[in-house]
Parts: C-alpha cells; structure tokens; sequence
C-alpha cells in the first residue's frame, strides 16, 4: 500500500525512488515493529496479568522458577498481528 503510493510519488519526486530498495524497507518495516511494540507493550502486559493469563510452572521443575508462576505470555499472538500489519501496510 505505501510502496505503490511512493511509487507514485517517485514519478514526480526523485526522492521517493529509494523506497524501491527492500533493504530499506525491511529497515523501516524492523523500526516500526520495534516502536509500536515499545508502546503498545506495556498496555498489553497489563491487560494479560488483569486478565489472569499467565504462565504455568510445573512443580517438578526447578524450585527457582516457581517465581515465574502467573507471568503474562503472549505466546507470540502479538507479533503475529504486528508482523500481518506490517505486511499489509508496507507491501
């Protein structure tokens, strides 16, 4: 969707033909993730721990980790969106 628009743009404005390089947009595109996840991430977090979901601890396991019980885990849904938006977005 952005690159059809710089494409656009570059027929006018020289400028717009770097985006035309992937490695710049994959730049961008790692950028981006890594904002949006700074952001959204603690307000996410929360939401996982109000809603109880949290990480299972079996009891076998070493006595160090059971402090680790109830930590939030996204179990990758996250990036997953993140990752589908960014793709819809940048290509």
């Amino acid at each position: 969707m952005l690159l059809l628009l710089a494409q656009w743009l570059a027929q006018d404005v020289r400028a717009f033909n770097v985006f035309g390089y992937i490695t710049l947009r994959a730049v961008l595109a790692a950028m981006t993730a890594l904002i949006i996840s700074f952001l959204a991430g603690p307000s996410l977090i929360r939401w996982l721990a109000a809603k109880k979901i949290g990480q299972a601890v079996r009891q076998d396991g070493p006595q160090t980790h059971l402090v680790k019980s109830g930590t939030p885990t996204m179990g990758g849904g996250a990036d997953r969106r993140r990752d589908l938006f960014y793709y819809a977005a940048l290509e």
